[in-house]
């Protein structure tokens, strides 16, 4: 059976959800080996989670430059991989940095690129969702090894235990003059809220909401529900909440368990970026706002009274 190769998607050792989607997507299509990259040490935090879900083998690429360089240690990495055990497929979180490393990668190694996939079956065809979500289409890759970007919170996640054997890779020596190298670091202020990607539950507020200041009530249900914050680009282009919290075509692609919209009109760029969540509640004082398109619930009246109301109600649920 051919590999699968699939990068880990990780912060100091703490996968993200992704990487457990692409684990399962993986199985479709042969066996599945686990690609570590990161600084010494690495691979023993996430050994276990990822042996738990069907990592046949971990390839373990760790050296201190891992996290000094933009893309190039992945990249690196992967293409020495590629050359010595022909994978079927690749599959690479389809975040701005997996866009980076997939486009560079397929180039090196003359493979060919499937970019934001959502689905794959068992023959290599893959599933797109484009035009904000418009139309579904099919792709195939032509070339021995496909390129796969996967977009987070396309497919439930399964458990399968596996060996998890661990494999050292050695890689060349970094060209300094053809890469990226990271200056400067700044942590995210993020508070103690779940980052947006990985959430159970997003709170997102749109142009409705009227200021920053007025943000705290978005604030305020997201924290009664344990839940993320999220914005829309209307929102984040108004100033009233940072761009890293932005969910749409040109933000982040959620797929929570429930996404409450407050005062989000649902512009087809936003629906892109959100309209897979499981359960999405749309709060809105305009009845022929798109958003109610797609909202399983729909509430129109004024977010400054409802919002308040479902925190309450909230409150008196979970004391």
């Amino acid at each position: 059976m051919a590999e699968v190769l699939v990068l880990v998607d990780h912060v100091d050792g703490e996968i993200k959800k992704n990487t457990y989607e692409m684990l399962t997507a993986a199985r479709r299509l042969g066996e599945p080996s686990a690609v570590v990259v990161g600084t010494p040490g690495t691979a023993t935090k996430v050994a276990e989670g990822l042996g738990a879900h069907g990592a046949e083998k971990i390839y373990v690429a760790e050296s201190d430059d891992a996290v000094n360089y933009l893309s190039t240690p992945q990249v690196d990495a992967l293409a020495v991989l590629v050359e010595r055990v022909s994978p079927r497929a690749v599959l690479i979180p389809a975040g701005a940095d997996g866009r980076e490393v997939a486009g560079r990668l397929a180039v090196r190694t003359n493979s060919g690129w499937l970019n934001d996939v959502v689905d794959i079956d068992d023959q290599g065809a893959a599933t797109h969702s484009i035009f904000g979500g418009a139309f579904t289409v099919q792709a195939h890759a032509t070339t021995d090894t496909a390129v796969i970007s996967w977009r987070s919170g396309s497919i439930e996640i399964e458990e399968h235990a596996a060996a998890g054997t661990q494999e050292t890779v050695e890689v060349p020596a970094i060209d300094e003059s053809k890469s990226a190298k990271v200056s400067n670091r700044a942590p995210i202020v993020g508070g103690d809220r779940p980052e947006l990607t990985e959430a159970n539950v997003v709170v997102a507020g749109g142009r409705g909401v009227g200021s920053a200041e007025n943000f705290n009530v978005v604030e305020t249900l997201a924290d009664s529900l344990h839940a993320a914050v999220g914005a829309s680009r209307a929102a984040v282009d108004s100033g009233y909440y940072p761009n890293q919290f932005q969910v749409g075509q040109t933000g982040k692609t959620v797929s929570p368990q429930l996404y409450i919209a407050l005062g989000i009109s649902g512009a087809i760029q936003h629906r892109a970026g959100m309209q897979t969540s499981k359960t999405i509640v749309a709060v809105n004082k305009d009845p022929e706002a798109p958003i109610f398109e797609i909202a399983d619930f729909g509430v129109v009246g004024d977010l400054f009274s409802i919002s308040p109301q479902l925190t309450e109600e909230v409150g008196k649920r979970s004391s």
